[in-house]
């Protein structure tokens, strides 16, 4: 399993970075997992849009979203006649993104498969367990097992038992850790710390861990010292262009 990544803040893209993006490609499996802000470019750098199986989206927010709309643009405007791309997000959280084009544009290049987050279903060569994590909306973490690999995404999240489960044994956990240690009141409950993500991670034994969704202007290396206080594999954050292959 190959896990590229397209971008890895929060919130809003900057000059040099997107918003959180993975290409995830096994078996000649290209799935995509949240097209947030910016990620598209980065994407055609390395597949055309024709050529990417499946989307996963955690959530609704457009950080975690946005550039589906000029995705399925991509496919349908480029080639009427080309399959439609299968989008698994939970149920409702796609309705405003898919409306804002012109009616029926892009009708024909999405297959929309809904889920209830906690539901499990397959995905191409993965058998995917999702679990509701706390957010302001719902958002769906995810463990896409394959034959001979594991990984573990949050979306975003705030503190939740799930999270162990989630991650147990991974071999690659992708992590939401939007701060280094100290999470504001506002986002308490909503959000993580580089801080817990460690610990989890050390709890569930994950093999491998990248940080993702920092907030824009975060020192990486404060967010890797935080998380390896209690986490003692290898620890990275997301940034455009980092390839990690597991396991």
């Amino acid at each position: 399993m190959r896990i590229t990544v397209l971008g890895g803040l929060g919130a809003w893209p900057t000059v040099r970075q997107a918003c959180s993006g993975f290409l995830v490609e096994h078996e000649g499996f290209r799935l995509l997992v949240d097209p947030g802000y910016a990620t598209l470019q980065l994407l055609l750098a390395r597949v055309p849009a024709a050529e990417v199986d499946a989307v996963y989206v955690s959530h609704g927010h457009p950080d975690h979203c946005a550039d589906l709309q000029p995705l399925l643009r991509a496919r349908v405007l480029a080639d009427r006649t080309g399959p439609p791309l299968p989008l698994y997000a939970p149920a409702g959280s796609l309705e405003r993104l898919l409306a804002i084009d012109e009616p029926g544009l892009v009708d024909g290049a999405y297959r929309l498969c809904e889920f209830a987050p906690g539901e499990s279903f397959g995905l191409g060569p993965y058998t995917v367990d999702t679990w509701s994590l706390p957010h302001w909306v719902p958002n769906a973490g995810a463990r896409f097992a394959a034959r001979d690999a594991v990984l573990g995404y949050t979306g975003d999240t705030g503190a939740s038992p799930g999270l162990v489960e989630l991650a147990r044994e991974a071999d690659l956990l992708i992590a939401e850790a939007t701060y280094v240690d100290v999470i504001p009141d506002r986002h308490a409950g909503n959000l993580s710390s580089a801080l817990e993500v460690g610990r989890y991670a050390a709890t569930a034994r994950a093999r491998r861990l990248l940080l993702t969704h920092l907030w824009p202007g975060t020192d990486p290396q404060a967010a890797v010292a935080a998380a390896r206080q209690a986490y003692g594999g290898p620890v990275a954050v997301a940034e455009p262009g980092v390839v990690v292959t597991v396991p």
